[in-house]
């Protein structure tokens, strides 16, 4: 009698959790429906949050943008690919929160088992302006995105953009293609783990600040991990962009007179506005205080864009680990800077300096021969901490430039159980003339050098390098 009130319980419970789940085929989300009836029928499905499950094998093609609420899980089936069709139009985002039209909080989202094939359908800024994300969220809380694949990514858009969150999961992803793998902005907690990258593009971006037209809004991101990831080479493509991107930036008051180029921020009224205009250099003189609320308006034949209400001075990346990270394309791997061209300034002359902090390293292996930069920086950075790294020919650069900033602050490298598998001598810390006036204190423990021809040298520039290393070439203390 006791076993048969436990099936029928279990029975109960299994029907119980059945009727909690929506299959997205019941509201016509079908392989053989059109993509914009396909739109529809998810979005209907998704309306009301919950649980929606897309099982039957296929190809879906979809022909516009599914918004997502709260409290709402999307679970794609094996043999379930997800196609963008352009028959009634290009359009932007294939997932997008509702929230990020009105910069309202979502929460508790997730995706899980998303092929996704672009199909050449790439199109920037519609939306929001500066989100331009195959999968965007912008303003959402506790997000996880599972299972995740793309093979085909464009130009012109970033597969994965996030920004102003907290909570966050990236896992088990997939991503190839010219664009940014992960791109977000700012935002507090999150993990990007199990991933594997082969973009022409950054693989991962931190972008903190950013092109006006990359990210609809500025501030820190603070407090990740970044873990077993892999970043593969492409003999057939021309190297650019890093294996991850760290931008900082800063900005001021509006003041009359005040020159401005695109993607210069200013904060006026408790707000902060963006000039938006072509990446052409031309640089405008504004003498009118912008005042809009929203939206974007002209004055003095300069478009500002308002961004935010809640304002900052600086934006920066802080206390981030990377771990177990294997490194296969010759290409500078990380890199933290200010942009300083055409399409975006990050530092706007005599703003407050803002500092990148506490980034960490563990188990991240160099696994291409070639000379590289393992990290180009350009940015004040406070701390580098890298442990049980394996490195091959492998430099820390700091560029710089005076008139963009005078002062680079001081920076502390620490080296701890790292291995050297390189055979020629190296510079390992390269600083150029334009960095004046900092110091680098760099310290190694602990390290294996692999081949009797291996050694280390430095170049300090206008700086001054503290070292006590036990690497050879540089077994002493020594102050430049």
């Amino acid at each position: 009698m006791k076993s048969i009130l436990l099936s029928i319980l279990a029975l109960c419970f299994a029907i119980s959790v059945k009727a909690q789940n929506i299959n997205a085929a019941d509201y016509g989300f079908l392989p053989t429906a059109s993509g914009m009836d396909n739109q529809k029928a998810l979005q209907k499905a998704a309306d009301n949050g919950g649980t929606i499950v897309i099982d039957q094998p296929g190809e879906y093609l979809l022909g516009g943008t599914v918004y997502l609420g709260s409290n709402t899980s999307l679970i794609f089936g094996n043999n379930v690919k997800i196609k963008k069709d352009a028959s009634n139009g290009k359009f932007t985002h294939v997932f997008l929160n509702k929230g990020a039209l009105t910069k309202t909080y979502n929460e508790h989202i997730s995706i899980e088992g998303l092929n996704l094939i672009v199909n050449g359908v790439d199109q920037q800024r519609k939306e929001v302006y500066g989100l331009r994300g195959q999968v965007a969220f912008f303003y959402i809380k506790d997000l996880r995105i599972k299972h995740f694949r793309c093979n085909d990514l464009e130009s012109a858009q970033f597969c994965i953009h996030i920004c102003t969150f907290e909570d966050i999961t990236v896992e088990d992803a997939i991503i190839k293609g010219k664009k940014d793998g992960i791109h977000l902005g700012r935002g507090k907690r999150f993990t990007i783990r199990d991933c594997v990258f082969q973009t022409k593009d950054d693989a991962i971006a931190l972008n903190a600040h950013d092109y006006a037209t990359s990210n609809p809004e500025l501030g820190y991101i603070e407090d990740g991990v970044i873990e077993n990831c892999y970043d593969l080479r492409n003999d057939n493509e021309k190297v650019v962009g890093y294996f991850c991107r760290i931008l900082g930036g800063a900005w001021g008051d509006w003041k009359p007179g005040m020159k401005v180029r695109n993607s210069d921020t200013v904060i006026a009224n408790g707000r902060m506005y963006r000039v938006q205009a072509k990446a052409d250099g031309t640089e405008y003189v504004s003498n009118t205080c912008p005042t809009h609320e929203s939206g974007s308006k002209e004055v003095d034949g300069i478009k500002w864009g308002v961004v935010q209400n809640d304002v900052t001075y600086s934006a920066g990346v802080k206390n981030v680990v990377f771990r177990d990270i294997f490194l296969y394309k010759p290409r500078p791997s990380f890199s933290l800077h200010f942009d300083n061209d055409n399409y975006s300034r990050s530092y706007y002359p005599g703003s407050v300096i803002p500092t990148q902090h506490n980034i960490s390293m563990h188990n991240v292996q160099v696994l291409y021969p070639e000379k590289q930069n393992l990290m180009l920086i350009s940015t004040p950075i406070d701390l580098i901490s890298m442990h049980d790294c394996k490195l091959n020919n492998s430099t820390i650069s700091f560029i710089g430039k005076e008139e963009i900033l005078k002062n680079y602050q001081d920076t502390h490298i620490n080296m701890v159980g790292c291995t050297f598998f390189g055979k020629e001598p190296v510079k390992l810390i390269s600083v150029s003339g334009g960095v004046c006036g900092k110091n680098i204190t760099f310290q190694s423990t602990g390290s294996s050098i692999m081949n009797d021809t291996f050694k280390v040298s430095t170049s300090y520039g206008g700086s001054k390098l503290i070292i006590r290393s036990d690497l050879p070439g540089l077994e002493k203390t020594i102050v430049q």
